[in-house]
């Protein structure tokens, strides 16, 4: 069997282009559209004075259908870990949010698909190019976890991110907030008790209210 040929972008992003134009781009991206079982629509926000970055995993099917990034309970679970309030979280100027998959990759025996590749491959370099003002990502997932981190990653991801004291400041590795993962926050209330405080402590650093257009 042949291997497949590597994605490719319809243009190649060049050095001049800004933030605007490489998003504005990923969003038209269709690399994948023969294998997404709902078609194509990249759902991210990115804004050049972004302080914050959010990287999950992709979008499921509510967020998919209104294109809106965490537009779900674990984006409210999610915006209450951070205590962010819904408009700072989706003001662009403040937050970043790019999933390591852009579309809705379709459904699993075990759930969702895992994110795509394609989409890294294709854009996720030339996007954070272009955030020089990120001071804080955060990593949702397994995911997130072994693209950001590499090799200082543990074995699990519950050791990584109970871990999390070894990446600060720049980064703080993440469960995904999802109702599923119950049972894991109730093995590991160190989470809610060490982690979540440290976490909304750190967000409250940014100073987000003070970032200007």
């Amino acid at each position: 069997m042949n291997a497949a040929a590597p994605p490719r972008r319809l243009e190649a992003i060049t050095p001049s282009q800004d933030l605007d134009s490489v998003l504005a781009a990923a969003r038209g991206c269709r690399a994948c559209e023969a294998r997404l079982p709902l078609g194509p629509r990249p759902v991210l926000q990115a804004g050049y004075t972004s302080r914050l970055l959010v990287v999950g995993q992709a979008p499921g099917v509510r967020v998919h259908k209104s294109g809106i990034p965490w537009d779900d309970p674990s984006g409210e679970r999610l915006r209450n870990w951070t205590g962010l309030c819904e408009n700072r979280f989706y003001d662009a100027r403040h937050v970043a949010i790019i999933p390591m998959g852009f579309c809705y990759p379709g459904r699993g025996q075990g759930g969702d698909l895992p994110p795509r590749r394609e989409c890294a491959d294709l854009w996720l370099d030339g996007l954070l190019a272009r955030l020089p003002h990120v001071e804080l990502t955060l990593l949702i997932g397994l995911y997130a976890q072994r693209h950001f981190l590499g090799r200082r990653r543990k074995a699990s991801l519950t050791e990584t991110v109970k871990a999390w004291r070894e990446f600060a400041p720049d980064f703080i590795p993440l469960p995904h907030p999802s109702a599923r993962n119950t049972p894991w926050f109730q093995r590991n209330p160190w989470f809610e008790q060490e982690l979540l405080p440290a976490l909304r402590q750190r967000v409250g650093l940014l100073k987000l209210d003070g970032v200007t257009a």
